[in-house]
Order: structure tokens, then C-alpha cells, then sequence
């Protein structure tokens, strides 16, 4: 099993859109489990899940709620959700209390390791503990960036934040949001990925299509298939997919379409 945490240190970057597109797209060939670990719950409110954690993200953390009985179906085949709920608030201060407070999450995890192929952590904003767990169980971090000069600031704290791991790792930033009509934006798609090898050349464009997963309730590729914004997502996950080695699942596993 693969772990990838979808993260930034700032808000408002197309994270969540991220998160649940790559899982989407990978469900199509990978058992999945997404992990909403940030406590608005947008994730668990696009893909159409039940926001509540029997006992609590705390009753999770410390194992006294098996992984299995927190997560939750979709309507689509081979992806599965472990919700956020309101206890989630609280979850920095729940790491905190625990023995090994930056190991937790990858403890969960590992009851389920045998069942999904690839996870995805849809993390909160900011540096948190909750952050530093992500980054210490992830295999992959993709950084999702909007195009300005500040949001490079973000690549570096989050390189700052795994520099004292024993095991880094890769981390990764794409483009986001990207307005082609805007100069500065057409300017940033250009240089970026040039200037920064963490930076690659790939571009999510702003675009009602992706507005509308709040609306549908879907990842873009279920309800706009033949979009830029589909093709882009789908070229952003077998980016992941090749950069962290997930093995593509057997067929014999994978549930029918």
C-alpha cells in the first residue's frame, strides 16, 4: 500500500479538488481509501458520505474503533471513505496526548494496509501535528499551488517541515487554479516549472467544471469526462501513480463497473 498526502501549508489552493479527483481517477484501476483528516469535511461531502466517526476521531486514533468500522462506501467501485466529522477539531489535540504523537496516523493505517493499493490523506491547511503525521506515513506529497509568487512559500515549508525526517518523502507541487486569461497566471504556468524542479509542468485551470463539484456532488471525471479539467486530473495521477511505484491492482480484486 501506498500512502499520498495532498497538502499545503495555505488554504484555498484546490486541495480538496485534488484529493478527491486522484482518488477518483485511481479507484478506476486501485482499491482506494481516502482519508479526510480535515475537519470541514469537504471531501466527505463531495463524494456523498455520512460525516460521523462511531466514538470519534479520537476513539479511532487510539485504536479503540477498528479502521474497518469507520469507513464508508461510495457509489463508486473501489473507492472508499474514512469520514471527517466535527471531532476532528480536535484531532491536533489528540495527537498531542498520544505516545508517539507524529507516528498515529501511520499506525491506523496499518490495519487496512492489506485491503486498498494506494491511500490518499486529504489534509487540513497549515502546520499542524496533524500535517506532521500526514507527512511522516506519506509515501508521496502533492502540493497543489495557485499561481503567485507567495504560494512558493508554501513548497518551502513543507520541505522545511519533512528536512529532519529519517525517511523524507517526495514531494512534488503542481499549478492550480490557473486563469489563462490573467498575464501573471500564463506567466507562472511558464517559468515555474522551469525555475523548480519540485514544480512540474502540468496545470489544473480554473473552470466552472471544477466549481460545480460542490453542486454534483462527483469528481470531475464522473459527470465531465471529456473536459481539460478531467484530462488534467487524470495526467496528475499517473504522475502520482509512477512517482510512488503503486502497483496497479490485480483484476481478480478489483470490483466491476
Amino acid at each position: 500500500m501506498k500512502t499520498v498526502a495532498v497538502y499545503s501549508t495555505k488554504g484555498g489552493v484546490g486541495k480538496t479538488t485534488a484529493a478527491v479527483n486522484l482518488a477518483w481517477e485511481a479507484s478506476r484501476e486501485c482499491r482506494v481509501l481516502l482519508w479526510d483528516l480535515d475537519p470541514q469535511g469537504a471531501s466527505t461531502y463531495v463524494l456523498n458520505v455520512k460525516p460521523r466517526v462511531k466514538g470519534g476521531v479520537n476513539s479511532l486514533i487510539r485504536g479503540k474503533t477498528e479502521m474497518d468500522a469507520a469507513i464508508r462506501s461510495t457509489v463508486y467501485e473501489n473507492l472508499a471513505v474514512l469520514p471527517a466529522d466535527e471531532t476532528y477539531r480536535d484531532l491536533d489535540l489528540v495527537l498531542d496526548a498520544a505516545k508517539k504523537s507524529t507516528h498515529r496516523i501511520a499506525k491506523a493505517l496499518e490495519s487496512v494496509a492489506r485491503e486498498y493499493d494506494v491511500v490518499i490523506l486529504d489534509c487540513p491547511p497549515g502546520e499542524s501535528r496533524v500535517a506532521e503525521n500526514a507527512l511522516h506515513a506519506a509515501d508521496l506529497v502533492v502540493l497543489p499551488l495557485v499561481p503567485s509568487p507567495l504560494s512558493l512559500r508554501s513548497l518551502a515549508q513543507v520541505n522545511e517541515i519533512i528536512a529532519d525526517s529519517d525517511s523524507p518523502p517526495k514531494v512534488f507541487a503542481f499549478l492550480s487554479m490557473v486563469d489563462r486569461r490573467k498575464l501573471s497566471h500564463r506567466a507562472a504556468a511558464e517559468t515555474l516549472p522551469r525555475e523548480y524542479p519540485q514544480v512540474i509542468d502540468l496545470v489544473v485551470p480554473a473552470t466552472v467544471v471544477i466549481e460545480r463539484m460542490g453542486s454534483e456532488r462527483a469528481p470531475v471525471g464522473s459527470y465531465a469526462p471529456d473536459t481539460e479539467a478531467a484530462r488534467v486530473f487524470a495526467e496528475l495521477w499517473e504522475y502520482v501513480r509512477t512517482s510512488s511505484k503503486v502497483k496497479r491492482a490485480a483484476p481478480s480484486k478489483l470490483r466491476a463497473r
